[in-house]
């Protein structure tokens, strides 16, 4: 019989004669053997339908779901229909991933049965010709212009929404999340705007190191402890208009001596 084959433990009358002691005894250990014994069914109805499920949904929640299913199908069993409890089982457990499927999935079946059609009209093309169909040839297989054909498929890229924690490979066949490969608008998420930001904070401290120890409190007092120009004047014991020339100074001085830098960065790599 089917069950033993797949299982290598009851056929089909031992099932139905442990369903029918599980029955008579409420006995919860015969029915978990039952669960066992049908439980590779459900991973291969399960691994059946694997191509049909959107990239975000995890396989073991369909397979969590085919197992509750089969528990269900184990005490609502009612031989007298004339079923097996293999067959009923499967026709269960196939119905509840089935809703798991469209529950999980908010594109129309339409949608899900036309993108089914494109791949197999690709499939049939290549193995005829032995090479993929251009557009047009895949268009007319399908019985469709051009258009319409790039029409639904861009109704089926919008549907395919996958988790951004998918496993992908990479460029080195490495395996990576999805999130990781996508590109940011964030700068301090780029690893080249990082170390260029961090290049120019080394460069301004050096270039600060050089002021005078004046200028230097000056720069402080302005742009650390935000104070205005005349509070500067106060505590340095200058008037608000003598800061201000000696600011002037200062920004000039930083300027010349970045562009030093700059230059000298310059040489050195075409040196290099």
């Amino acid at each position: 019989m089917a069950v033993k084959e797949r299982t290598g433990r009851l056929s089909a009358e031992d099932a139905l004669g442990l369903w029918r002691e599980y029955r008579r005894t409420g006995d919860q250990r015969l029915r978990d053997r039952l669960v066992l014994t049908f439980a590779p069914m459900v991973k291969y109805i399960v691994y059946r339908k694997i191509r049909e499920m959107p990239a975000r949904c995890e396989v073991d929640d369909f397979i969590s779901c085919g197992l509750e299913a089969l528990i269900r199908s184990i005490d609502r069993y009612d031989p007298e229909r004339g079923a097996t409890l293999e067959q009923f089982a499967w026709t269960r457990i196939h119905g509840a991933v089935l809703d798991e499927l469209r529950r999980n999935d908010w594109a129309p079946r339409s949608l899900r049965r036309l993108d089914r059609e494109v791949a197999k009209a690709a499939d049939s093309f290549m193995r005829l010709y032995g090479r993929r169909p251009t557009r047009p040839e895949l268009a007319d297989a399908l019985g469709m212009t051009t258009e319409q054909l790039t029409a639904h498929e861009q109704e089926i890229a919008r549907a395919s929404v996958g988790s951004l924690n998918t496993l992908v490979n990479s460029d080195d066949d490495a395996t990576t999340e999805r999130i990781d490969t996508l590109l940011s608008d964030d700068p301090d998420a780029d690893p080249e705007a990082c170390a260029l930001h961090s290049d120019n904070k080394r460069q301004f401290r050096t270039a600060f190191a050089t002021l005078g120890e004046r200028e230097r409190k000056i720069v402080v007092l302005l742009y650390v402890y935000n104070l205005t120009l005349r509070e500067i004047g106060e505590i340095l014991g200058v008037t608000e208009s003598r800061v201000c020339q000696l600011h002037a100074q200062i920004l000039r001085t930083l300027k010349s001596r970045l562009s030093e830098q700059e230059r000298a960065l310059s040489l050195a790599g075409r040196a290099g």
